[in-house]
């Protein structure tokens, strides 16, 4: 080992004084002789235009070159042996340069899987790495093209030590659009500053079947509330020189069955439901925040893999949405054209499917030879046309042009260790985290309607913390997030705040799932003897204390990228050891760790206080104890809803007129109690431990033109005794349409601070694209007529309404 880094160290030097060599030959001031010829060629000139640049460079690269910036080269412990170029680079296929390196050094090998170097960490080690990189392709290959440094960043950046996120359907329940923003400046900043020049985030799939492995890693069910908040974690990215680059595209998320792993394909979505909900976050992302990258996706599309899908990555893309960047596949997303769709026969006529249809860049856990050999012969047989290729080129060059890559190449290396890291956000993370916590329930324990929240520690001796995930911070570890971290589990967080003050006491009670998991979900299993016993010895604690802290759900094991589930209940012998906890008549307070909503029908019946903390990242132990004990009141509101059973899914929203209606048990079309009607919780709810109240609703002017604007005021005032949050949300119901158009349509949403007794107004403006729809021609339009403005605090408990006209 130690010869192997003496060697790495040697080699470094040797790159070091070659570069030194090369230095006064071509860095100038202002400009670098990419090309090696001893003048300024136009693609060379920062000063000149960027489209001049781009088919200046173009006319100077030959079918390899230019074949080679459409694949991706994966980073060290993927696909790259080596952490830094190597004299062997010289005889490898990005000889003639890349498109990217993916994950280069970031410390991730697979799922959650880590690693360290000296190329990891310390920080400014990695930005250095990263330059060198850099320097090579600028100096070894012909025309200096240089890399794009591409990372994952939906939970933070994926880098070892980096500033953490919860899980991004935590980061949707704040309903914070300043929030997020911040955290995508947090993102673009470590990234920058490491020397990753692309960040692959945010995702803006609606995750509209709660089976669905992935909701964790989504915002919400709903598309207008997607695009506010990826509309920030853009602008963040973006505003620190850094490229944002939106996934999945497009209609990934709804899977038939909620399935992925090996299945991601056959979504049955309609034409209208298409655009009117799974594309509305990408056109109005490209159209508003103008992201450089897109990800397209696996499935595919009424029988047509969206990779090798002219219409969605030419025609919507480009031509009606106006992107203007580069498209990455998603890995193995171009092999699955032969492999899993079989609309090719082989894997070379499949690559001729995506280039025609306007993919850029290729990505998979392979060589970039395996792309790239099989795409030249293509060129070189004329099946695919050098228009073609030089168009799909020219998008992957203007980014580079975009991001400054060459005209200042390199990082600042001596900067990283002073900018990034948990360590330098660490009040950033733990608010975060506790915006993202959601009240599900905290009823009244005595007739004086004193609650069991927040708990008043003067008033306990002793508690009882249980619960399989009371100890557990996997869920904390993401693939796509910080690796490395040291995390605060629930029970840690707790003992942390309570200090000596009060004895915690311990009992893990259960497993996170028995031993024939998930069959047990379908053929009950009887408890082992051990089981038992590890229930029977978390009652016997429980009755000695006088509270109890149940910590249930999901780990990281059991929820995520291939990991959709067949249940929504509590796994395991959860449920079992919960209902145990609650016969010993000792108050429960129940904490929800998950990825996705939970069937906690019991639970909401019997259990007094429930809070939902999702998957947080490193504060969440922290987050969770301030909340419980009352220094800070919950605030978040669910962002996707909660059905009562999986055999309601799907409910969610928005929704159609009569879709989700109730079974009626008598009456004009009632036959017969059969059915269990309604949400758990609706879209939009969330409890706070204080009170807030709703008035003065105005709506300017009452009548306006289709293209006007409409100014809408409410107050909420904080009638309650303690500070809190109050996310104030607008819905529009269209009365009358052409078409069938949604019952009603979140269409803005605040989330205000209220001290006791504060008075805040807050205003919202509507304007045509907030009325618009797909009409009968699939045109989009603002119809004349009557819509109902609805104000409320979730999307089922509206406060106040007013119509207002839309005239010709």
């Amino acid at each position: 080992m130690i010869k192997k880094i003496f060697s790495l160290v040697i080699f470094i030097l040797i790159i070091n004084v070659a570069s030194a060599q090369k230095k006064s030959i071509i860095y100038h001031k202002n400009w670098i002789d990419l090309n090696k010829n001893g003048r300024m060629d136009v693609y060379e000139n920062p000063n000149a235009k960027i489209e001049d640049r781009i088919q200046d460079l173009l006319s100077q690269m030959t079918v390899d070159e230019k074949t080679n910036q459409l694949a991706t080269l994966y980073g060290y412990k993927r696909v790259l042996e080596d952490s830094i170029p190597m004299p062997g680079w010289k005889n490898e296929i990005w000889k003639d340069g890349i498109a990217n390196i993916d994950e280069f050094n970031n410390g991730i090998i697979r799922s959650s899987k880590s690693f360290s170097n000296f190329a990891t960490f310390p920080f400014s080690k990695h930005a250095d790495v990263v330059n060198i990189t850099q320097k090579w392709f600028i100096e070894e290959t012909r025309l200096g093209i240089p890399v794009d440094f591409t990372n994952e960043g939906i939970h933070g950046l994926n880098h070892t030590k980096a500033t953490p996120l919860p899980a991004p359907i935590g980061i949707g329940s704040t309903w914070n659009k300043a929030l997020v923003l911040k955290a995508g400046e947090i993102v673009g900043r470590e990234a920058k500053a490491l020397g990753y020049t692309n960040v692959y985030a945010p995702i803006l799939d609606l995750p509209r079947d709660p089976r669905w492995g992935r909701v964790l890693e989504c915002y919400s069910e709903d598309p207008f509330l997607t695009t506010e908040l990826g509309k920030q974690m853009v602008l963040g990215i973006q505003s620190q020189g850094v490229a944002s680059t939106l996934k999945h595209f497009a209609v990934y998320s709804v899977p038939k069955g909620g399935r992925d792993g090996m299945a991601r394909t056959d979504p049955h979505v309609s034409p209208r439901e298409l655009h009117e909900l799974f594309l509305y976050p990408f056109k109005r992302i490209i159209k508003e925040a103008y992201p450089m990258g897109i990800m397209s996706s696996y499935n595919d599309y009424d029988g047509v893999p969206v990779t090798g899908s002219h219409y969605f990555l030419t025609e919507l893309l480009r031509e009606k949405f106006g992107f203007t960047g580069y498209v990455v596949s998603d890995s193995r997303a171009v092999e699955y054209l032969e492999t899993k769709h079989h609309v090719s026969a082989t894997y070379k006529d499949a690559i001729k499917q995506v280039i025609d249809a306007g993919l850029n860049v290729r990505t998979n856990f392979s060589p970039p030879k395996d792309f790239i050999l099989p795409l030249r012969e293509l060129v070189n047989e004329g099946r695919i046309s050098q228009e073609i290729l030089n168009s799909r080129v020219a998008d992957v060059l203007r980014v580079k042009f975009q991001l400054g890559l060459f005209d200042v190449p390199y990082v600042d290396a001596n900067t990283a260790d002073k900018i990034v890291g948990a360590d330098k956000n660490q009040d950033f993370v733990l608010d975060i985290q506790k915006q993202s916590l959601v009240l599900l329930k905290n009823a009244a324990l005595t007739k004086d309607g004193k609650k069991l929240l927040p708990i008043d520690k003067s008033a306990i001796k002793n508690i009882l913390v249980t619960g399989p995930l009371a100890m557990e911070t996997n869920y904390a570890n993401s693939r796509y997030g910080p690796n490395q971290l040291i995390n605060t589990s629930v029970l840690q967080g707790i003992q942390n705040y309570l200090g000596n003050s009060v004895k915690v006491n311990y009992a893990k009670g259960c497993d996170v799932i028995d031993a024939t998991w998930p069959e047990s979900e379908i053929i009950y299993t009887p408890l082992t003897e051990k089981e038992k016993s590890d229930i029977d010895k978390a009652v016997e604690e429980a009755k000695k204390n006088d509270i109890i802290i149940a910590v249930l759900g999901e780990d990281d094991d059991l929820t995520g990228e291939s990991k959709s589930r067949t249940s929504l209940e509590l796994p395991g012998r959860q449920q079992q050891l919960l209902q145990a906890l609650y016969a010993t008549g000792k108050p429960v307070v129940l904490v929800l760790i998950n990825g996705q909503p939970l069937t906690i029908n019991w639970a909401n019946r019997y259990i007094p206080s429930i809070l939902e903390a999702w998957f947080p990242a490193q504060l969440g132990g922290k987050a969770i104890a301030e909340t419980l004990f009352g220094d800070y009141n919950p605030g978040g509101k669910l962002s996707i809803t909660f059905p009562k059973t999986t055999g309601q899914i799907e409910l969610n929203f928005p929704f159609k007129p009569g879709s989700q209606a109730n079974q009626q048990s008598s009456g004009d079309n009632g036959y017969g109690n059969t059915r269990v009607n309604g949400a758990l919780y609706p879209f939009g709810y969330g409890l706070s431990y204080t009170i807030f109240e709703y008035s003065n609703l105005t709506v300017t002017p009452l009548a306006q033109k289709t293209q006007g604007e409409i100014m809408i005021t409410v107050n909420v005032k904080n009638t309650g005794k303690i500070m809190g949050d109050e996310v104030v949300q607008l819905y529009i119901s269209d009365k009358v349409s052409s078409v069938t158009v949604y019952e009603s349509q979140l269409r803005g949403f605040e989330r205000v601070n209220l001290q006791p007794g504060q008075t805040k107004t807050v205003t919202f403006k509507i304007g045509a694209k907030d009325l618009e729809m797909l009409d009968k021609n699939m045109n989009w339009t603002v119809e004349p007529g009557d819509f109902e403005v609805r104000i409320g605090a979730s999307s089922e408990d509206i406060k106040l309404k007013q119509t207002f006209a839309v005239v010709e």
